[in-house]
């Protein structure tokens, strides 16, 4: 013990003789210099790195100290930045200090130095600085080769919005170097005559690939230029959590953010550490990361999520309890049984946490897509639920979660299960209407119901049972109408009948829903109403029924009575007098018909009341057919009979009349409108929508004018589409109508007269030439010798004269040789040329008589063609033509004979010769007495040759003239 007191005493001895060498040490005025400095730099972060030592302290020694720091570009005058720095210095100590420079370090020449101060309580006052230290120049330029043109910085990494300087280095002086960023020419500050700045403020992230920067040579050509890289700025992670499933392992999850990475540049990096095990991991994904829990895990974890990419740093903390952040797996076996129309039962498993852990579940009932039941029970390790109050042949699915009971964090994922409930009978009595026509001593009762819901028809309804009983006579019929049908029609006579509906599925019937059709249904006459519809709908109040009535009934439709529609009603209750129908199903421009009516104790309908009206009106959308009559010089008659107001958008309450002339004067009744397209007529409004006949008056005769006649409604009138034309006539056009049409009826009574009379006179003056077949000669013709006797019988015959008939005007006519000239006052004479035989013609010549006895009777008794054989020796004085062998003969005189010559008769075809007309009598040179009564004579053939002297021998005959056929004497 006395040991131990000694060497205490003697350790104090000791130290407080140091304290008092250290006291006074430092009681003494104390210089340190920094001393070595060097300076070297880190282009790619454009850093300067400075080092140095201070000399002058004792081993072991510890002193505050404070440096303050220049640095200068260019040249050692322009400081550019000045600062301290302060800290603890260790004896034989190497301190180490960066500066960022906001110009690469490669575009100027930089200088530092360094001084001190002893900043410690135990150096007493005054304290002083240190000198500098000699300044340090960095020069970069000297090593970066030979190349004109330098552009810094390299490859340089900035955040979005920071700012950023860029030069460019020449080798020489110049003034012909253009600077572009992203093509765009800027302009920047000359530092020396070899470097310019450039200052970008808020960089903006442009791509990925990078920002481009580039200076070129405009003498050379020379182009250099960098790639400045723009990131996002990094974000503070969001939405940190830590979560456990089992106790085993921790999750962790966030929200990172925009992703910072570039082609060149990784993207943020993440990591945890938790304080109170000190454990830090490096997480591989970019949103959640795990950590491993031990069994003698602490219950309190403090983590920080650290991120950080190439630019900056951030962090998030959170601290949390462990039983507090339980987010439980998915339940599993879900199972659903004891399933019924309207129940069932439900269970489940959850996997086991720890021993007494108490988890809560929550069940939902899905029906139709929507939540129809919702509950929650709390369960160890097996859960059940027995779901009740469902409907009868639904489809249903249901659903579990579950969560930590004591210290609810996260409910676990959702499981379910989809089952079906079994039928039941329907539950409801149908709703049932009906609408009644009386037919020709009958009625015809169309029964209308609405399928019952799903919560009603528990099941499939297969069909539907109707039962019709007369009340008056003891009589029943059944009908069973399949589904889905709504409705049936029945034919009933004028008694009273009750009709009873039901609906069947394969379980069972519904109740009984009963209708009474009495005598007088379908013959009730009321007065019609109109209702007006609002955004509501219909509004429809009544007076109620005299007597009790079960309730009340409002059915519509939306087409006229007599015709087929969907009819719709509503079931009102015993005290209802009015009612909103719901405008759901309305449209605007159509008219509905409404009926109300009361049911009374007996189940008996009466029709209360008639409403019509329109939801919403609409302007009519096309104009009634007009027709025009009674058009006079002043007026003419519109009307519009056909019109129908039923089938309109709205109730017409009358039309307008619109007239246009060119005078643009409006008639009395009428007034001046602008239409649409801004013309201008004139317009008269008919009040009555029953009329439908306008007389218009007051017009001009032989005037133009243009109508249109357009109903309206409350809320417009209808289009204003074609005018349609009217001319009025000439005032005095009626009179002249009431004389010519008698004329022109006179004159076509003449003209027909004059026609058939004409006809009458042409047949008894000029008839035609009758058909020689159809003569009546025939019948006195009577020939023994020739009993098939024709009326031109055709002979051969030797030619012997032909008739030369010429007719002068103003002229005379010659002949070579003859005694006498013919003038025009003289009578024309046959001229006979007598054909005489040549030596070398023969008797049996080639030559045809026709013979027609349909005009000559007396030749036609002879038989022979008419001529007489001529002896050869006989003179040509001598020969005549015979007409007839009986009637006459005579020769020709012998001035014409002999003037004719003599006629070759080499040619062998035949002539045919016209009839001759017999002279006239009393003519010295005519025929004898009595010739036939026709002036038609015989016809003959005769050879061409025959018919012209030749044209080489002499002949007297110095010219011929034949007379036109038909020419006569004068």
């Amino acid at each position: 013990m006395a040991l131990f007191a000694v060497s205490q005493a003697t350790f104090l001895l000791a130290l407080l003789s140091l304290r008092t060498y250290q006291s006074e040490v430092l009681s003494e005025p104390l210089l340190l210099t920094p001393e070595s400095l060097k300076v070297s730099i880190n282009s790619t972060q454009q850093r300067l790195h400075l080092q140095w030592h201070v000399h002058g302290l004792t081993s072991h020694q510890e002193l505050k100290m404070v440096f303050q720091i220049e640095i200068s570009r260019i040249k050692t005058s322009n400081v550019i930045w000045a600062g301290k720095y302060s800290t603890v210095v260790k004896w034989d100590q190497v301190l180490h200090w960066s500066w960022e420079s906001e110009l690469p370090l490669e575009c100027a020449t930089h200088f530092v130095r360094v001084r001190s101060l002893a900043d410690d309580a135990r150096v007493p006052e005054p304290r002083l600085w240190s000198r500098w230290t000699s300044w340090e120049e960095v020069d970069v330029q000297n090593s970066l080769g030979h190349d004109p043109l330098f552009v810094f910085p390299q490859d340089k990494l900035v955040e979005e919005g920071s700012n950023v300087t860029i030069c460019y280095v020449s080798r020489s002086p110049r003034n012909d170097i253009s600077c572009y960023l992203e093509g765009v020419k800027i302009y920047g500050e000359q530092l020396d005559p070899n470097v310019s700045a450039f200052n970008l403020n808020n960089v903006p992230f442009i791509r990925k690939r990078g920002t481009n920067f580039f200076c070129k040579v405009n003498e050379s050509g020379v182009i250099k230029g960098i790639v400045l890289f723009v990131t996002k700025v990094l974000e503070e992670p969001k939405d940190f959590s830590c979560e456990t499933r089992d106790f085993k392992t921790l999750k962790c999850a966030w929200d990172p953010g925009t992703d910072t990475g570039l082609p060149k540049y990784s993207s943020q990096s993440y990591s945890l550490f938790e304080s109170f095990s000190g454990k830090k991991k490096v997480c591989e994904q970019r949103n959640w990361c795990t950590w491993q829990l031990t069994q003698d895990s602490q219950e309190t974890y403090n983590f920080t999520l650290l991120a950080e990419n190439h630019v900056r740093r951030r962090s998030v903390s959170i601290s949390f309890n462990l039983t507090h952040r339980v987010h439980p797996m998915t339940p599993f076996n879900v199972v659903l049984e004891n399933i019924s129309a309207t129940n069932a039962s439900m269970t489940w498993k959850v996997h086991s946490i720890g021993n007494h852990f108490t988890f809560l579940c929550q069940i939902e009932l899905h029906g139709e897509g929507k939540v129809i039941q919702q509950h929650n029970v709390s369960i160890e390790t097996n859960g059940q639920y027995f779901l009740s109050e469902l409907e009868p042949l639904t489809e249903y699915m249901t659903r579990v979660r579950c969560a930590a009971a004591n210290h609810f964090w996260k409910w676990s994922e959702w499981i379910g299960q989809n089952f079906s409930t079994l039928e039941a009978a329907p539950s409801k009595a149908l709703d049932v209407w009906r609408n009644v026509k009386s037919v020709l001593g009958s009625r015809t009762v169309t029964l209308f119901w609405r399928p019952p819901s799903k919560l009603h028809a528990d099941g499939n309804i297969l069909f539907y049972n109707i039962v019709i009983e007369n009340l008056e006579k003891p009589s029943s019929l059944k009908l069973s109408i399949p589904a889905p049908a709504n409705g049936t029609e029945l034919t009933l006579d004028q008694g009273s009948y009750q009709i009873c509906v039901t609906a069947n599925n394969s379980v069972g019937t519904s109740p009984t829903s009963v209708i009474v059709i009495s005598r007088d249904s379908g013959t009730e006459v009321v007065k019609e109403g109109r209702v007006q519809g609002t955004e509501d709908g219909f509004s429809i109040s009544w007076k109620p029924l005299s007597g009790d009535a079960i309730g009340y009934v409002v059915d519509w439709c939306d087409r006229p009575r007599d015709q087929a529609c969907d009819l719709q009603w509503e079931n009102l209750g015993p005290k209802t007098t009015s009612t909103i129908i719901s405008p759901d199903a309305f449209r605007p421009g159509v008219r509905y018909n409404f009926r109300i009516y009361g049911i009374s104790t007996k189940r008996i309908a009466y029709l209360l009341e008639r409403k019509t009206g329109y939801f919403k009106e609409l302007a009519p959308s096309d104009n009634p057919p007009v027709v025009i009559s009674n058009l006079t010089s002043h007026s003419f008659n519109l009307s519009w009979k056909d019109y129908s107001l039923d089938s309109q958008p709205g109730f017409i309450q009358g039309y307008h009349v619109y007239l246009k002339s060119k005078e643009e004067q409006c008639q009395p009744g009428f007034e001046k409108a602008v239409l649409s397209d801004n013309s201008v007529c004139c317009k008269h409004k008919i009040d009555s929508p029953e009329q439908k006949t306008f007389l218009v008056e007051h017009l001009q005769p032989e005037s133009f004018y243009e109508f249109l006649v357009t109903p309206y409604t409350s809320v417009g009138e209808g289009p204003h589409n074609t005018f349609t034309k009217v001319t009025t006539p000439d005032e005095y056009s009626h009179i002249l109508i009431h004389i010519i049409l008698p004329m022109i009826f006179c004159l076509l009574l003449i003209m027909i007269l004059c026609y058939v009379k004409t006809q009458w006179m042409r047949e008894k003056c000029y008839p035609d030439i009758p058909d020689p077949y159809k003569s009546s000669v025939l019948s006195l013709i009577k020939s023994k010798e020739n009993p098939h006797l024709t009326i031109m019988n055709v002979n051969d015959c030797i030619p012997d004269a032909i008739e030369v008939v010429n007719k002068l005007e103003g002229r005379k006519i010659h002949f070579s040789g003859a005694k006498k000239s013919l003038t025009e006052t003289e009578c024309t004479k046959p001229v006979y040329l007598y054909l005489l035989p040549t030596e070398n013609y023969s008797s049996s010549g080639p030559c045809i008589c026709f013979e027609n006895f349909t005009y000559n009777q007396t030749a036609s008794d002879s038989g022979s063609c008419g001529h007489v054989p001529i002896p050869p020796e006989t003179p040509p004085s001598q020969v005549g033509l015979l007409t007839s062998p009986e009637n006459f003969l005579k020769t020709l005189e012998k001035n014409y004979v002999n003037s004719l010559g003599e006629i070759s008769a080499r040619e062998s075809s035949l002539n045919y010769v016209s009839q001759l007309a017999l002279p006239m009598s009393g003519d010295k040179d005519s025929f004898p007495a009595n010739p036939p009564v026709s002036e038609y004579k015989m016809q003959m053939a005769v050879p061409l040759g025959l018919t012209s002297p030749s044209p080489s021998e002499n002949s007297s005959l110095s010219s011929i003239t034949l007379l036109d056929h038909g020419e006569h004497c004068r």
